[in-house]
């Protein structure tokens, strides 16, 4: 049984969906602190000028130190019609724009007050255009879980029963291979090799939001995702 236990995003990347592909339990770890810089809020996408960052703007203390699942958007700001028109303008003429448009268009259409269920909103529904809307996901709040930052994520894989838990590769920096083999769990980090496919605009970007992927790629975009035809989609 593999685990993948990650932090949410905006409209996540490429990266964020390999891990839940991979994964056969995949936990949002939405109870933890809040990071100022992180992509819980923002994330990229291609346009006819270049890349722009789309970002929710959110109403936060951070001396408060919130958990993630606690953070509420800022809707005085007209964010959700710019954020909708920048991927109409920009993804209009892709190939599977109109496949995807109505997911949009009825995130764009609702009153968000936590950033947490905007981010679940689009998490769910883009795992399913990849074709992985059977996955388990599951919210790190619902489970019982206590310890400190390392012994928590330990004790999440023991409720799954999970023997390898796929970490970011990020957690090298902080996490003890020794200590999760300790309790019978194998730490496997992620080498994510992003795969170069077509796009919009001129030379390739990458490290964009996997909407991008999607609507220039279609059905094909989870085989590219995992760098199972990446011949066939670069050519």
């Amino acid at each position: 049984m593999r685990i993948g236990i990650l932090q949410p995003g905006y409209l996540p990347w490429l990266g964020f969906f390999e891990q839940m592909y991979k994964s056969d339990v995949f936990v949002i770890y939405e109870d933890v602190q809040y990071d100022k810089h992180g992509w819980r809020n923002r994330n990229r996408i291609k346009t006819a000028n270049g890349v722009q960052w789309l970002t929710v703007p959110i109403l936060v203390k951070f001396e408060e130190h919130p958990l993630i699942s606690e953070v509420e958007v800022d809707n005085k700001q007209n964010w959700r019609k710019k954020h909708l028109s920048a991927i109409q303008q920009s993804y209009s003429k892709a190939p599977f724009y109109k496949e995807y448009a109505d997911i949009f268009e009825e995130a764009y259409s609702r009153d968000w007050e936590y950033l947490i269920d905007i981010d679940m909103y689009f998490i769910t529904k883009l795992s399913e255009c990849l074709g992985m809307g059977s996955k388990k996901i599951i919210r790190s709040s619902t489970l019982d879980a206590t310890g400190d930052r390392v012994e928590r994520l330990v004790n999440i894989c023991k409720m799954f029963k999970a023997d390898t838990f796929y970490e970011g590769a990020a957690g090298r920096n902080y996490l003890d291979e020794k200590h999760f083999a300790g309790h019978g769990i194998r730490l496997e980090f992620q080498d994510y090799k992003h795969p170069i496919y077509n796009q919009l605009y001129g030379d390739f970007v990458p490290y964009l939001s996997v909407i991008d992927l999607l609507f220039n790629h279609g059905e094909e975009s989870l085989a590219i995702l995992t760098n199972r035809n990446l011949t066939e989609a670069a050519s």
